[in-house]
């Protein structure tokens, strides 16, 4: 973790940001991380933002990101979200069938800035983890 340069600027911004799936659904299988991982990438490379950890438990996402200061968090998250779960649901049409409405990610989500020399290494080590040590199993009430 550097200091990034840009033209007017210097920053180090360190997010972690967390949202779960619609209704807390236990969708994010190994299939589903593997795919937003690619994605994650290609939203890096569209939009200049540094995933720089993604972790995922079995109902919702943890990124530790770093982006530059003109972008506004809500904004980050939206790209993040629209398009994750636009081609997911490309990809798993199956994923629709238990979320009305339409819509893969809640609403709302959860953020907090990192400092570099205090707690990075935990929150890194924490949100790498996601969805290593636990596995849920789903509450159907209608089969």
């Amino acid at each position: 973790m550097t200091t990034v340069k840009s033209w007017h600027c210097a920053y180090e911004t360190h997010y972690h940001i967390v949202f779960p799936v619609k209704y807390r659904k236990c969708l994010l299988n190994n299939e589903v991380v593997k795919q937003i991982q690619e994605i994650s990438r290609e939203i890096e490379l569209r939009y200049e933002i540094e995933i720089e950890k993604l972790g995922c438990d079995i109902n919702h996402i943890h990124l530790l990101c770093n982006f530059h200061p003109k972008y506004a968090i809500g904004k980050v998250v939206r790209v993040f979200k629209s398009i994750t779960a636009r081609k997911l649901f490309e990809k798993f049409p199956e994923l629709r069938k238990g979320l009305w409405g339409g819509e893969f990610w809640s609403d709302g989500y959860y953020v907090g800035t990192v400092r570099e020399k205090g707690n990075w290494k935990v929150v890194e080590k924490y949100v790498a983890n996601q969805g290593k040590t636990m596995e849920y199993n789903q509450l159907r009430i209608l089969e």
